[in-house]
């Protein structure tokens, strides 16, 4: 069985008090209920806004440099993720069609090295 991401990615205005209702987290529920009970569900986490995160590179002089906000400058980031086990990337994907349901929001399915 090989590993996959199957990561939620929101808009970087996305206000969760203001996108999210309970009929929303209902149907998050149901769907982590419906991993766990399937065995294929081994992680899930929401993450923060992307604007609150610190960056971490590597000058051409080897010095560690740490800047306020994200890496990628665009107008998405993952908002949150599922690691799951699958058999093959097809049923990776058919837990994907059901997190862009359940979450409203698009979702990007990638399978670990």
């Amino acid at each position: 069985m090989a590993r996959y991401l199957i990561a939620v990615h929101h808009p970087d205005n996305y206000d969760p008090a203001a996108s999210e209702d309970a009929a929303m987290h209902h149907d998050i529920d149901v769907l982590n209920d419906e991993m766990v009970a399937a065995g294929v569900r081994l992680f899930v986490g929401g993450l923060h806004r992307a604007r609150e995160a610190k960056s971490i590179t590597t000058g051409s002089d080897g010095q560690v440099s740490v800047a306020e906000g994200p890496h990628l400058k665009t107008d998405e980031h993952m908002g949150g993720f599922w690691v799951v086990e699958a058999v093959d990337m097809d049923e990776a994907v058919e837990w994907g069609r059901k997190a862009t349901i359940a979450c409203r929001t698009p979702i990007e399915v990638r399978e670990f090295h």
